[in-house]
């Protein structure tokens, strides 16, 4: 008696094919958004790291102060920047970085901005208007 071989049709195999394909679809996508929102946020929250540092030289009635005395080292994702910091006599100024290098080219070019009031008041601000791929769906919890 001769049995027939085991194993899977040609449909069955098309199927498992055409399911994978579809999940593919709607995965990379999605993760690639992720990727995109991390590196964002990540630039946000280096950026973020020099705000103590900077309010000590404005009590001290430094506003012009360079890359070097803040301690900013531009991470991978960041393009270095003549002066990260740039403040009046008032206290008032920002904190500025644009996004580039290693990061996705969908949001090379996008600026952070921590602004300072003369108040001592802190906001955060992006802009994408320079990436290709912008979405409002990056910008971090806190920042306009």
């Amino acid at each position: 008696m001769f049995r027939g071989a085991k194993g899977f049709s040609l449909i069955e195999l098309m199927v498992v094919v055409v399911i994978i394909g579809v999940l593919a679809a709607l995965a990379v996508p999605a993760y690639l958004q992720y990727v995109n929102r991390s590196q964002v946020v990540r630039a946000y929250s280096e950026l973020s790291a020099y705000r103590v540092p900077m309010e000590e030289y404005l009590a001290r009635g430094q506003f012009n102060v360079s890359n070097a005395e803040l301690g900013f080292v531009p991470s991978g994702i960041t393009l270095p920047a003549a002066s990260v910091a740039s403040f009046n006599p008032d206290g008032s100024g920002v904190l500025e970085v644009t996004l580039g290098g290693a990061v996705s080219a969908d949001i090379a070019g996008a600026r952070v901005v921590l602004s300072r009031n003369v108040d001592g008041d802190w906001t955060c601000a992006l802009d994408g208007s320079a990436a290709s791929a912008w979405r409002s769906y990056y910008v971090p919890k806190g920042c306009l």
